[in-house]
């Protein structure tokens, strides 16, 4: 029971209008345990997460580019399959807001199936060598089980509800996001776990040899679900098939006595035709069905290397897998979610199946990766016959990025959307309030919202002046606070906020100088890999923000059939301070990787060769060498910084 000290505190936070502590939650919200729960530290209530208490709020989309037109056949409807570079959870929030967005509409309970397949091994945790890194150098074990549960949390409630969630993982942790997911999504709508069994993985000499993953099937309506089991019924033996030696129009089939008291055929097997033609009523064809009832173990080899499906990204699933997931689980049409993608198996075989999909990944290898492989789906393998080519192009997708933006497309923005947009950045909602013949454009919480308009206003800025006439506007009529949202180069403040008499004024800046006292959770900035063994390391982003390129200055000399880069100077915007040249014999610290399309076609960048830092330094001269066709003209070249931000260029060769 709450003591009568602390009553008058809450009841006094209450009427300022702040925030009531954490430890006052539990008093005023008891939570009702389950029957039975995982317990580890920093565990957040459900609530919370869905309030946004863990510091990840929904983000805008940024159109980075529309794939249409003849190469592209689009939907009927207007429908657009998407790839997302940014964080998950954002994503995930954004689909749960359930507003009217211009890429997709609503999305909320409208996902059929998602399929996801954690960060939970890289290549040295399959070696698992004496010395390699274990999974907790990464992410401590009560860390990753939240990170995986706040996601968890946030996909049920978009899920359809006929809907299907399937989370791969390995023996390291898949024990305890079982009970997460007991929790989450009621043991009552456990459907399966399934065993897929490969024949690739470690040869350990002092404990069984590991071959198989776990993949945990729950539903979010144990009555309403869809299981095409007819879609992925088990191939018969050779043998068995064997045994059916007769064909008719109907399909192969053996002659079998009736069981009729007395008849010589009753116990007999396999008859001949002339039996069958003297004595019908005495035997029947038994024709081979479709195939076995599927089973939840899965016996399917990891692609062969020589696969036209194969991308050369670490931890690439078989197509065969998701084929088998996505038959089962969807239909024509439905939506496919994979929010870590990674290689875009799920997205890849969703295509080629005819669903719909979404792929999000923090990544910048998958998020190249992806595009390149459903923009080249028409020369990777058929489902049906992996001998073929698949026959189609891809269908129209755009590729978007959440989270992290080029502050020039945000300002080029037509005025309606650009309000949409930092309203989606600043959390705020976009609603006209006129005060005594003044507009304000949005509330954030309770409080007003002022988006400048520098388009009309170009000349202007806001200074003492402009907060002082909005002061004199609305005094006594606002709460403590007044929010003012502009690019930065408009203000006439380097602080984050000004105040004129009792209010307040905080200043929303773009790009965003986060103002800590509006943040309970500080921002952070995925930190991507500068070896390929640590793609699958990359672990969230809270928050958001705008690019700065890095400056780059490289050589290109042509030799024969290969072209030679060399890194002359590589300087990260985000740490001015850290200027690193290799002239200087200096090891390039912010650089993560330089992708290459060595063939560029002035349309869409496909990469065709990644190198990754921890290569480059290892060169004398910090270059790297690219095999090329004499026909290639033209070569791009990204160059990404340890935060995700791109320096491109296209050099004639």
């Amino acid at each position: 029971m709450m003591n009568d000290k602390d009553k008058e505190k809450l009841i006094e936070l209450i009427k300022n209008n702040e925030r009531i502590p954490e430890e006052y939650k539990t008093e005023l919200f008891p939570v009702e345990n389950l029957e039975y729960e995982i317990s580890y530290a920093n565990k957040m209530r459900k609530e919370d997460i869905l309030a946004n208490f863990d510091g990840t709020y929904p983000l805008p989309l940024q159109l980075e580019k529309i794939f249409n037109g003849g190469d592209y056949q689009p939907f009927d409807d207007g429908w657009r399959n998407m790839i997302v570079f940014g964080d998950n959870l954002s994503l995930l929030k954004l689909i749960n807001e359930n507003k009217e967005h211009e890429f997709f509409g609503k999305l909320k309970g409208k996902i059929k199936l998602i399929y996801i397949d954690p960060p939970f091994a890289t290549q040295s945790e399959f070696q698992n060598n004496v010395g390699a890194r274990a999974y907790n150098d990464k992410k401590k074990g009560a860390e990753f089980v939240e990170f995986i549960r706040r996601r968890l949390i946030v996909s049920k409630e978009v899920l359809a509800d006929d809907g299907i969630i399937v989370v791969h993982l390995d023996q390291k942790m898949s024990h305890y996001i079982k009970v997460v997911m007991d929790e989450v999504f009621g043991k009552e709508n456990f459907i399966n776990e399934i065993i897929w069994c490969y024949g690739e993985g470690i040869n350990a000499k002092k404990y069984f040899n590991r071959k198989h993953d776990n993949l945990y099937v729950y539903c979010k309506n144990r009555e309403n679900y869809t299981f095409n089991y007819s879609e992925v019924l088990e191939k018969y033996a050779e043998g068995n098939i064997k045994k059916y030696k007769y064909v008719d129009e109907i399909g192969h089939y053996r002659i079998m006595g009736r069981g009729i008291v007395d008849s010589p055929f009753s116990s007999k097997r396999d008859l001949s035709p002339e039996i069958e033609q003297k004595h019908p009523d005495l035997v029947y064809r038994h024709y081979l069905k479709k195939g076995k009832l599927p089973v939840d173990y899965w016996l399917i080899d990891i692609e062969n290397q020589s696969s036209k499906s194969r991308t050369g990204y670490p931890t690439q699933k078989p197509e065969a897998l998701l084929e088998k997931i996505i038959r089962a689980y969807t239909n024509k049409d439905d939506i496919v979610f994979d929010f870590f993608a990674g290689s875009g198996t799920t997205m890849a075989v969703s295509e080629k199946l005819g669903r719909r999909w979404i792929m999000c990944d923090l990544g910048k290898l998958s998020y190249y990766t992806m595009i390149k492989r459903i923009v080249q789906i028409n020369k990777t393998n058929d489902l049906m016959d992996k001998k073929k080519k698949y026959p189609l192009k891809a269908k129209s997708f755009v590729s978007c990025t959440l989270g992290v933006y080029d502050l020039r497309k945000a300002l080029e923005l037509e005025w309606g959307n650009y309000n949409r947009f930092i309203s989606g950045l600043f959390d705020f909602t976009l609603e006209d309030i006129v005060i005594n013949g003044f507009t304000f454009e949005g509330k954030k919480d309770v409080h007003l919202v002022k988006i400048f308009d520098y388009k009309k206003l170009s000349n202007s800025s806001i200074d003492v002046q402009y907060l002082e006439r909005i002061y004199e506007i609305v005094k006594n009529r606002v709460l403590d606070r007044i929010y003012i949202v502009a690019p930065a180069n408009y203000f006439d403040f380097i602080s984050d906020y000004h105040e004129v008499g009792d209010v307040r004024f905080y200043f929303l800046k773009i790009p965003y100088q986060v103002i800590k006292e509006l943040h309970l959770t500080p921002f952070q900035k995925a930190i991507q890999p500068r070896s390929k063994n640590d793609v699958n390391s990359i672990e969230e982003s809270i928050g958001f923000y705008f690019i700065r390129k890095p400056r780059v200055t490289s050589k290109v000399t042509r030799l024969n059939g290969k072209v030679k880069i060399a890194i002359e100077s590589f300087e990260s915007s985000e740490l001015e301070v850290n200027k690193i040249k290799n002239r200087e014999n200096q090891v390039l610290f912010e650089l993560s990787a330089v992708y290459v399309d060595k063939a560029y076609n002035g349309k869409e960048f496909q990469f065709t060769d990644v190198f990754f830092a921890n290569e480059i330094v290892s060169s004398s001269d910090a270059s790297f060498e690219v095999n090329v066709d004499r026909a290639s003209k033209k070569m791009m070249i990204i160059y990404s910084d340890i935060y995700g931000n791109d320096f491109s260029e296209i050099k004639e060769i």
